[in-house]
């Protein structure tokens, strides 16, 4: 057995216990410098270690159980391999320069511990089956951690809307339509919109890690193995739904990857719609609301300023989510089959994606949660004039006049009053048609309590909504746990 404590690389085109390349055999000398610099992705494959080694303890286990490897032999590789994890866990692990990837530095250090058994690691696997593997181990525990953020900010949602439904009056602000006010809503309508739109994220995460419960272990480099392997074992053993179908489909398929880039780019583009809004919620032509000292930050020059970043980057960094998963399909749409090294390029943009929209969720859930709405400033927008017009067309509807002839008088009306500069209340009051009956819906909070629809945006509809976030939020933690 080789020494346990020692760990280093030796010159290229040694053995691979010294630290060379694990494709060392073929060639007459080793790599060169300018190779190896630009082909190396231990620089940010490294956090892959765990899962690698989770894939090689199935493996070892499936080795022993089909005889390809004794009992005794795997024994001492599985003990290599809790070494290895020690030490990375503990940050003693040291890399060698020929380490190109985590995959290479793990198992040549376990053949350091190990000695001539740790050689047989390998055996019926290909570094093309074994990436896969641990990319998809990766992406199942870091898309479920997604999600959980994801429920995190959806559970912010759904308390700060129970708060300004609680209330008295409940909290009403304006309703926009190409960011012009259209009709009044109430505040927790508003914020539960926001919340189904990130269930839905849920949703989809749960959908993409089901067509992604596939282990490829065993599929080889593209072709199986002539070695009596068990794929099924493995698969079971790392809790897997299923072995890969087809060898060649299992080494170079990148869906799983693109799907999970879409579902973080669209929570992104969630995001920054609510970075959008509280962008405009906390500046003081809004007025809607006042951050938290915490999650504000100030100005280098201007002393007075409080500055929504969270909301801002919130919003910026949408453009770089999306940019990740346009990037991964122009990588992929060129390949032939079956594995080729720009699949490589699959893990920074799902690395990068994964670590900024979790912590945008999280970042956002902290934002939302501690921040102060103004309910003054709300109201006295929700309560503007021009926000009654559809409730005086639709009044003029139930007393039987046609929409489209209610919505031409409702127009004339609106205009006679701008032209004036007389209030709208007041030239509705005295118009033929709709007459002091028909002002009476200016009166305030008067509009927005007519929104009595299943689903729509006044009281009388929001127990029901509340109630079915509140089952759809259940139902999420549920997946998740």
């Amino acid at each position: 057995m080789a020494d346990e404590t020692t760990q280093g690389g030796g010159p290229a085109g040694g053995d691979v216990a010294g630290g060379a390349a694990l494709w060392h055999g073929r060639f007459a000398s080793g790599p060169s410098r300018d190779l190896m610099d630009f082909t190396e992705s231990i620089g940010f494959d490294r956090r892959l270690w765990a899962d690698d080694i989770e894939g090689s303890r199935a493996h070892v286990e499936m080795l022993a159980h089909v005889g390809l490897m004794s009992v005794e032999d795997a024994a001492t590789v599985a003990a290599a391999l809790d070494t290895v994890h020690a030490e990375m866990a503990g940050g003693t692990f040291v890399f060698a320069d020929t380490d190109e990837d985590i995959h290479t530095a793990i198992e040549r250090r376990v053949t350091q511990i190990a000695g001539e058994p740790g050689s047989r690691l390998h055996t019926g696997r290909s570094r093309n089956d074994q990436v896969a593997t641990a990319l998809r181990l990766w992406s199942r525990r870091e898309m479920r951690s997604v999600a959980a953020a994801a429920l995190l900010l959806v559970e912010v949602l759904a308390a700060r809307a129970e708060e300004a439904d609680s209330a008295e009056p409940p909290v009403a602000i304006p309703g926009y339509t190409h960011l012009q006010r259209a009709q009044p809503v109430l505040l927790s309508h508003h914020l539960r919109a926001h919340a189904w739109a990130l269930l839905r994220d849920i949703d989809r995460i749960n959908d993409a890690l089901a067509r992604a419960d596939i282990s490829p272990l065993g599929a080889g480099a593209l072709a199986g193995s002539s070695l009596p392997v068990d794929p099924g074992f493995s698969a079971a053993r790392l809790g897997f739904a299923a072995p890969f179908a087809n060898s060649m489909d299992a080494v170079s398929d990148r869906d799983h990857v693109a799907e999970y880039l879409f579902v973080l780019s669209l929570i992104g583009v969630h995001l920054s719609r609510i970075g959008e809004e509280w962008v405009l919620w906390t500046s003081e032509e809004f007025g809607f609301a006042v951050l938290d000292d915490a999650y504000a930050t100030g100005s280098s020059m201007l002393p007075q300023k409080k500055n929504a970043d969270i909301a801002e980057l919130a919003r910026g960094k949408a453009g770089r989510l999306i940019g990740n998963l346009a990037g991964l399909l122009a990588t992929l749409k060129g390949l032939p089959l079956a594995y080729n090294r720009d699949l490589q390029e699959d893990k920074e943009p799902l690395f990068d994606s994964v670590d900024q929209v979790r912590r945008g969720l999280v970042a956002v859930s902290g934002m939302v949660a501690t921040a102060r709405f103004v309910t003054g400033a709300m109201q006295d927008a929700a309560n503007a004039e021009s926000l009654v017009a559809t409730d005086l067309a639709e009044w003029l509807v139930e007393r039987g006049m046609p929409f489209r002839e209610a919505h031409a008088v409702v127009g004339k009306v609106v205009r006679d009053a701008l032209s004036t500069g007389t209030p709208l209340a007041h030239v509705a009051a005295g118009h033929p048609q709709l007459g002091p009956d028909a002002a009476a819906l200016f009166d305030r909070d008067v509009a927005v309590g007519r929104r009595r629809s299943p689903g729509a945006a006044g009281p009388a509809a929001q127990p029901a909504q509340a109630a079915r976030l509140a089952a759809a939020i259940d139902a999420a933690r549920g997946a998740l746990s």
